[in-house]
């Protein structure tokens, strides 16, 4: 890698030192020749180069002295020379109507001397610059014009040029399929040249283009493009957010989080708010697509209100109707109704302004027209009236005064015709938005109606799955204490039998409150009544409380059970907290054996609590560890064939991230295995 920047720094060098010898060597030529038109020509090749090395303020000085030496021996050839490369300095210099007065010239004398490649050049340069002024349909003509002789000659510099302003401004006029195929034979030029900065102007315009079509998947290609050859934080800065919009259209969160996260970044520490805008737009609709509804409305408000600030319509629809979206999803159908109004209306405005502005505009020819740059032959002839002779004077008059009072009668009718189509246009304009706001009411009780009935569809799932563990599990767990009872009650157990069955009588028992237990906490997360009550508690008072419960349990199956708890605080619901440690600890000694441990601990981490429950029972494979804490049941039956429902590890996760948290297990096969929980220690910002 150090010797190919060492190459490239001498690479560098040498063109330079190579550039400075060439120029050195023409300004000594020029000095000793005589003043004829050879003299022009060294003078011109000299410009040339001290134009490409932008040493503007030298090579006008010579241009000066060669216009005044062509002049004299009348050097057609050194005076359109000249010309030209005088208006390229005023074009350089921005002096936009220096350049075109000196283009106009320079054209003219390159046409006397039927010159077609300085034709060309000249109409590229006009091009250029009528584009950056915004004539677009004038500057693509130009550079049309140009296109084909330099093509001829193959000067691949011009074309590069003459190629991005025909990209530029069909672009600009929204033929899309026309930029395109300019853009892409300008990068195929900027690619045979190096020209690195052209490449990635290529490829971003190339990228936006796609998307404006849809090709989503060509889009992200070219953007992506872009970032290989690009570490400028501003370029990446702009490209981050677009790219990340167009994987969030494929649905690819885990890389359009990606993106957008990393241009939020930038957008941030540089504080570029159209950038940061657009981020903020894509993350809002992330989130919301994920149902993270807090950060959602947090981030498309920020969005709001940075596109109201920048008066950037395009980002302001698109956050109306994101809004809307997210306070359907709320069930605020009022508020989803007035952003569906705003959305309506600026969409109307924006079509209205669109309209207007291509009724106003002549025809764009997209491709070359012969006649673009020919003045008017002809001028509307007007009457003199001081030539009309006296004897027709009343006879004119009379004929004026009928004309005139046929025209105010016309105009009266036409104004009457047209204050009636106003009306009724009124009329009609007032009925449609009657009728678009009524069916935007219905569509939104439709939504609320088909939410509602999924809602109700999970319930009934919940429901199902309930009644086959209850008939299942539940059933086995009260069968079998119930026939102990039922032995009891017959005399079929001596009390020596009887005691001996006691430990396995309470285990079912255990098994069966647990299985209740849980079964009641699953459904009530499930059908969305489950709420956390937050507050500051001692997690060592719920450790001594859940270990008294259990010590008979691990007494029974000789498990050592070690509290190195110590006193600490977390904030979360204390009772679901308890629910937590009662399904971890019943999880532990379900996996252990005989002469296993139990080490319960607190830590503190970053202003969190993490509690860990580790044990050095069975363990779990990797195989299984990918199934657990999902929303679908999954058990395995313990050391002495104990039996659960598969639900515990669910409501494990689903309270720890009601209250903020967060849950994970390390663990290794026939090893043990440590379960982690991480609780905040006050209220969290987002709550």
């Amino acid at each position: 890698m150090r010797k190919i920047i060492t190459l490239i720094i001498f690479l560098s060098v040498a063109i330079g030192f190579s550039q400075t010898n060439d120029i050195d060597s023409l300004t000594i030529d020029l000095a000793y020749q005589t003043q004829d038109s050879l003299k022009v020509d060294t003078s011109l090749k000299l410009i040339k180069s001290l134009y490409e090395i932008e040493d503007f303020e030298r090579a006008l000085k010579y241009i000066i002295q060669s216009e005044k030496l062509s002049s004299s021996i009348y050097y057609e050839k050194g005076i359109a020379e000249t010309t030209y490369y005088k208006a390229l300095i005023y074009a350089q210099k921005d002096d936009y109507i220096n350049a075109l007065s000196g283009y106009t010239k320079a054209k003219e004398l390159f046409q006397n001397l039927s010159d077609t490649l300085g034709i060309a050049k000249v109409n590229n340069s006009i091009g250029l610059i009528e584009i950056k002024r915004g004539n677009y349909a004038k500057g693509l003509q130009f550079s049309l014009a140009a296109i084909k002789e330099l093509e001829k000659r193959n000067l691949r510099n011009d074309l590069k040029l003459a190629y991005s302003n025909l990209g530029e401004a069909y672009q600009k006029i929204k033929a899309f399929d026309e930029a395109i195929e300019f853009y892409e034979k300008a990068l195929a030029i900027q690619e045979q040249l190096n020209d690195n900065k052209g490449i990635n102007v290529s490829n971003s315009n190339l990228a936006e283009l796609y998307s404006r079509k849809k090709e989503h998947r060509k889009a992200i290609e070219f953007y992506e493009k872009v970032l290989v050859d690009n570490k400028n934080d501003s370029v990446r800065g702009k490209i981050y957010p677009k790219l990340g919009g167009e994987y969030l259209l494929f649905n690819d969160y885990s890389k359009a989080s990606q993106y957008l996260i990393q241009g939020y970044n930038i957008s941030k520490r540089q504080n570029n708010k159209p950038n940061l805008l657009t981020v903020l737009n894509n993350l809002g609709d992330l989130n919301l697509q994920q149902n993270r509804l807090r950060i959602a409305e947090q981030q498309l408000l920020e969005a709001g209100a940075l596109a109201k600030e920048l008066d950037n319509k395009t980002e302001l629809l698109k956050h109306y109707k994101l809004m809307k979206s997210l306070d359907s999803t709320y069930k605020r159908f009022n508020r989803a109704f007035n952003w569906q109004r705003e959305y309506y209306n600026l969409k109307i405005n924006l079509e209205e302004k669109k309209t207007d502005l291509n009724s106003s505009s002549d025809k764009i020819m997209l491709d070359l027209d012969p006649n673009f740059d020919k003045p008017q032959q002809e001028e509307i002839k007007k009457t003199n009236p001081s030539i009309i002779n006296n004897t027709d004077d009343s006879k004119k008059l009379d004929k004026f005064k009928l004309i005139f009072y046929g025209l105010l009668a016309a105009l009266a009718i036409v104004s009457t015709f047209l204050i009636l189509i106003y009306l009724k246009r009124n009329s009609n304009i007032k009925y449609t938005q009657e009728l678009e706001e009524k069916n935007i009411k219905i569509e939104l009780q439709n939504q609320a109606f088909q939410e509602q009935t999924k809602h109700l569809e999970n319930v009934n799932n919940v429901k199902d799955k309930l009644f086959s563990i209850v008939s299942h599990d539940l059933k086995d767990s009260l069968s079998s204490i119930n026939g102990f009872i039922e032995l009891l009650r017959d005399g079929s157990l001596s009390r020596e039998e009887f005691d001996n069955l006691i430990p396995e009588l309470s285990e079912n028992a255990n098994n069966a409150s647990l299985l209740l237990f849980n079964l009641l906490n699953w459904s009530k997360s499930q059908m969305q009544s489950l709420e956390p009550k937050p507050s500051l508690f001692d997690v060592q008072e719920v450790f001594e409380d859940k270990v008294k419960l259990v010590e008979n349990r691990v007494e029974s199956k000789g498990i050592t059970l070690v509290n190195h708890s110590l006193r600490d605080f977390a904030y979360a619901d204390r009772s679901m907290f308890e629910i937590i440690i009662q399904n971890l600890l019943a999880n532990a000694i379900k996996f252990c054996k005989k002469g296993d441990t139990i080490t319960i601990a607190n830590h503190i981490s970053n202003g969190s609590c993490i509690i860990s429950i580790a044990d050095t029972g069975i363990g779990i494979s990797k195989e299984n560890l990918e199934k657990l804490f999902k929303n679908t049941s999954f058990t395995t039956v313990g050391t002495s064939n104990e039996k659960g429902t598969g639900l515990g590890l669910s409501i494990c996760k689903e309270l720890v991230e009601l209250n903020h948290g967060k849950i994970w297990v390390e663990s290794t096969l026939n090893i043990g295995s440590t379960f982690y929980v991480q609780l905040p220690k006050s209220r969290p910002a987002d709550a």
